[in-house]
């Protein structure tokens, strides 16, 4: 189950958030704070995939291997009761709280289909088409997930209500 979707810029500003899981009002901020510096304060070659030596711990849970044994970083982080999945895409950070059964890569991909249905609406979106057009983008967001679960993946499907909208405001 999905729990948040957050979109984030570098400076760490939240630019969207959606909650799917009951989280208080006074939580939230410190929530997204950590998140934000969990993510983010990842370095480059960590976010793209890049060799880093596995912890002892690790290796003996592997049954004590004695070769220096290499794992790979990525774009899943574990946090608390949940793990984390992110993106980036130019200066934002989409970042998408899931519960332990979730599929990461179904909802890493999710993630490339948000953007790619924002990018056919906004023809280019950029951090601006999302703060000054919010309210729409919560509509695409809507058409994908509801209650935390994943309802439509198509483009064209996912857009139809907008595009309704856009028709009867002209």
């Amino acid at each position: 189950m999905i729990k948040f979707v957050l979109m984030v810029n570098r400076q760490g500003q939240t630019r969207l958030s959606r909650y799917y899981h009951p989280v208080e009002l006074s939580r939230r901020a410190q929530l997204e704070a950590d998140v934000v510096r969990c993510c983010l304060g990842r370095t480059k070659e960590q976010r793209s995939n890049a060799d880093v030596p596995m912890k002892a711990a690790n290796r003996s849970r592997l049954g004590g291997a004695s070769l220096e044994l290499l794992c790979f970083q990525c774009s899943f982080v574990e946090y608390k009761d949940f793990k984390l999945v992110f993106r980036q895409y130019a200066a934002l950070f989409i970042v998408v709280g899931i519960s332990d059964g979730e599929n990461e890569l179904a909802v890493y991909e999710l993630v490339h289909n948000f953007v790619e249905v924002l990018d056919k609406y906004f023809s280019r979106v950029s951090e601006l088409d999302i703060m000054f057009n919010l309210d729409r983008v919560h509509i695409i967001l809507d058409e994908m997930i509801q209650n935390g679960q994943v309802l439509e993946t198509n483009k064209s499907r996912i857009l139809a209500p907008l595009t309704a909208l856009d028709k009867m405001a002209d």
